[in-house]
């Protein structure tokens, strides 16, 4: 048999981990991106995780959006360099971090956008919801309730941050924000849809999904020893 040099699928290793605090993944993420900007021929990553309570908003966003005082809040905030207003994570909700080099997809970051909410549209279908976009926002609407953020960084065509799909977290954190910067639209959970769905089943369609968007193999990986639980 005769095995060509170039595979017909990018490859893309995928993290499935837990619970991980923000600043972890983050520093993860900034770790995976500079050695793909060293060495641009490294397989792509998708991680996918859960964070404990944490707000985030991305360079350019108003703390106006913030309905409490940065200084005493009950959880970490930080101050990222993705794009989009303030966001909140926490346990339920399965966060998707895709370290791509669009080099090898197409260098266009609405392309790249579409196809992020393209993903979770895909896994709303596996369970008969209709996802929607909703023109000029970025992000994955189900009846008008948002489920899915999303926030990008790119550098030299190399992505880091990702998406966000609420699947069954604790939605109180939300009111504490207007997320992102979106006053007349709610936010929502696929469990209000789907009493019991958890976090474990959803990983299996999103990575499913991801592979097909974009026409990747997914490997399942272990990360390196440096990213171990300590």
């Amino acid at each position: 048999m005769i095995h060509s040099n170039k595979p017909d699928k990018n490859r893309c290793l995928l993290y499935n981990q837990g619970l991980m605090p923000y600043l972890k993944a983050h520093g993860w993420q900034r770790s995976l991106l500079t050695e793909r900007i060293h060495d641009p021929n490294l397989d792509d990553v998708l991680i996918l995780l859960e964070h404990p309570p944490v707000y985030t908003l991305g360079q350019g966003s108003n703390s106006d959006f913030l309905k409490f005082d940065i200084d005493k809040s009950l959880y970490d905030v930080h101050r990222i360099e993705r794009g989009g207003e303030v966001t909140y994570h926490c346990p339920g909700q399965l966060v998707g971090y895709p370290i791509l080099n669009l080099q090898s997809y197409r260098k266009d970051l609405h392309w790249y956008l579409r196809q992020l909410e393209e993903v979770i549209i895909r896994v709303l279908a596996v369970y008969g919801l209709q996802g929607e976009r909703i023109p000029a926002f970025t992000g994955v609407w189900l009846q008008g309730r948002k489920v899915a953020a999303i926030g990008i960084k790119v550098s030299r065509w190399i992505t880091m941050h990702g998406f966000a799909l609420n699947v069954c977290p604790d939605m109180t954190g939300f009111e504490r924000i207007v997320p992102c910067g979106i006053s007349d639209k709610p936010v929502g959970s696929l469990a209000e849809w789907i009493p019991g769905i958890s976090c474990q089943e959803v990983r299996f369609y999103v990575a499913q999904s991801f592979a097909e968007v974009f026409g990747v193999e997914l490997v399942e990986s272990q990360p390196q020893e440096f990213f171990q639980p300590e």
